[in-house]
């Protein structure tokens, strides 16, 4: 570490260090920090007291391994962290380089580095020199599929605008970016690329997920949802708990991982389990079927399926999933996805939130409003 600050301090102005500020013996950075700083650390009694004030408010009384986080070099600033024990510093090379130490968890990192870092930097340099970004979340494609799609759009390598495709859990986010006095150019290449790919954009919001923009419609159509989970085990709703208000379109998720439980919860006959299997269509209609009737909802949905590793079969292979939703809009939809055990459990969940997204937005193509009936 000692080795790596002093290279990146003798390139570099400005060196940010994420993490490695916590009480333990592993936290080694305000160590290494100060080495390179060639300055001993020195204990902060008002740092001190805030951590004791903070072990205090929770009931627990201050382990003594947490004074370590009220340690600073010589002659460095101290930044708070309103989220956590650990302290920020910034100290100063004796050529003036910066050095920050910022704690690692995502929470404080972004809020302490907006709070304390950044207007520092601008105070310093003028404003920072910013880019225009526009972004598409995209779900339903391949990534493969969708470049195809947008590859004739896609800007050169000498071109001032660029592109960025990032997949994850099923879901693709494309970031658009140019320079700050490229933003019509900008937004207008994320506007032809939106109209390329039609349904599949389902939301313009960095940052937003499936989950957010199913709410946001079914909180617009004052509906809601429930949804009725087997291989996924209760997944679907974490990820729809996640999204503040969600109790304004979801009041109820059912966990029938067992065949008695599917009978028992969601009303699944006996001989619909019998004659098609658990990983079916008719299980799964008849799944969403039972979470629709059973929460007095608007919208069921379902997923069952086998996640792996074992429990396949060549009829019925591992990733081999059956979703359903049923509603003013109703359908099944067979998957075959890829992966192991937890990537299965994701993209099934990503994938039922994204057919009940479909199914709604298709529903208000069709003209159907609640209260007219199905």
């Amino acid at each position: 570490m000692e080795e790596t600050f002093r290279a990146a301090l003798d390139r570099c102005r400005y060196v940010v260090v994420c993490g490695g500020l916590g009480p333990t013996t592993d936290d080694v950075t305000r160590f290494a920090a100060a080495a390179v700083l060639d300055v001993p650390l020195i204990e902060d009694k008002t740092l001190l007291a805030g951590i004791e004030t903070r072990f205090r408010d929770r009931g627990i009384e201050m382990p003594q391994v947490n004074r370590r986080q009220a340690l600073i070099p010589e002659g460095a600033a101290a930044l708070p962290n309103p989220a956590g024990t650990a302290p920020g510093v910034l100290a100063r090379t004796g050529r003036g380089a910066w050095l920050v130490l910022l704690p690692g968890p995502p929470s404080e990192l972004a809020a302490m580095f907006e709070a304390e870092v950044r207007p520092r930097l601008e105070g310093e340099t003028g404003r920072i020199k910013g880019v225009a970004r526009e972004t598409l979340m995209i779900a339903g494609l391949p990534e493969s599929v969708l470049q195809e799609r947008i590859l004739d759009l896609t800007p050169g390598p000498s071109a001032p605008e660029q592109l960025a495709i990032l997949a994850s859990r099923g879901e693709i986010e494309i970031r658009v970016t140019g320079p700050a006095g490229r933003t019509a150019e900008v937004r207008r290449l994320a506007g032809r690329m939106a109209e390329r790919l039609g349904t599949a954009v389902f939301s313009r919001a960095a940052g937003e997920h499936l989950e957010h923009a199913v709410g946001r419609l079914l909180e617009r159509r004052k509906e809601r949802a429930a949804f009725a989970e087997s291989l996924t085990g209760g997944l679907i709703a974490e990820r729809v708990t996640r999204v503040p208000g969600s109790s304004a379109w979801f009041d109820l998720g059912v966990v029938a991982y067992a065949n008695e439980a599917k009978r028992d919860l969601l009303a699944v006959p006996e001989e619909v389990l019998a004659a098609h299997g658990a990983v079916s269509e008719e299980v799964a209609t008849a799944m969403a079927d039972g979470a629709r009737r059973r929460s007095g909802n608007n919208w069921g949905v379902a997923v069952t399926g086998i996640a792996g590793p074992g429990g396949g079969s060549a009829a019925k292979p591992v990733g081999l999933v059956w979703i359903a939703v049923s509603g003013p809009v109703s359908r099944a939809r067979r998957f075959r996805l890829p992966g192991d055990r937890s990537l299965v459990r994701q993209l099934t969940a990503t994938a039922a939130l994204d057919l009940l997204r479909r199914a709604i937005v298709e529903c208000e193509g069709s003209g159907w409003s609640r209260g007219n009936g199905e």
